[in-house]
């Protein structure tokens, strides 16, 4: 059962990568398009700014499940480096139940806001409904949500080599350790 949720979840974790990696590139070249057309062109084109926010929704909230997963956020860890190993392991638990109820709570309240929202349309794009754009919020909580359940259940993934495929390749990552 334990592996069968661990490939369900490196399945999830490639596909925000993708798709969180994906939505930079576009936005990479939709951003300088929209600034391209309205200072060059003179005309100003009216789809890069809505469509840029989409996909910075989509980089931002599957990019921190994909960062959760990895361990590769901020983390000040000068207090609990310095505590003893039992106290250490109870910090590690209130951060992922508080990690949990911060989860729960964007999964709930994003839920309502892109269902509140699914009958408005974006005026630059009619055929785009708000609520589509804040779809990515209850679904990067879920799928961080179901990282967290993953790190408590089964342990930590961050030292697999899905998540450190930069360390098969000669480079470490040692500059950042200090963060963690």
């Amino acid at each position: 059962m334990k592996k069968r949720y661990v490939a369900l979840m490196d399945l999830a974790y490639l596909a925000c990568i993708w798709l969180a990696g994906t939505a930079i590139a576009l936005m990479s070249v939709i951003i300088p398009w929209g600034v391209f057309t309205r200072y060059v062109l003179g005309t100003g084109s009216q789809w890069p700014e809505p469509i840029a926010i989409l996909l910075m929704m989509v980089f931002t909230f599957l990019g921190a499940a994909t960062a959760y997963r990895a361990n590769g956020h901020i983390a000040v860890t000068l207090l609990t480096e310095v505590l003893p190993p039992p106290a250490r392991h109870l910090a590690d638990l209130l951060a992922d139940l508080l990690m949990m109820v911060v989860c729960a709570f964007v999964v709930a309240y994003g839920t309502r806001l892109s269902l509140g929202t699914m009958g408005q349309t974006i005026s630059e794009l009619p055929w785009l409904p708000v609520g589509l754009t804040y779809a990515w919020l209850p679904l990067g909580g879920l799928i961080t949500l179901l990282f967290v359940i993953e790190r408590r259940w089964i342990g930590p993934q961050h030292e697999r080599r899905l998540m450190r495929y930069e360390q098969d390749h000669g480079e470490t990552s040692q500059g950042s350790e200090g963060l963690r």
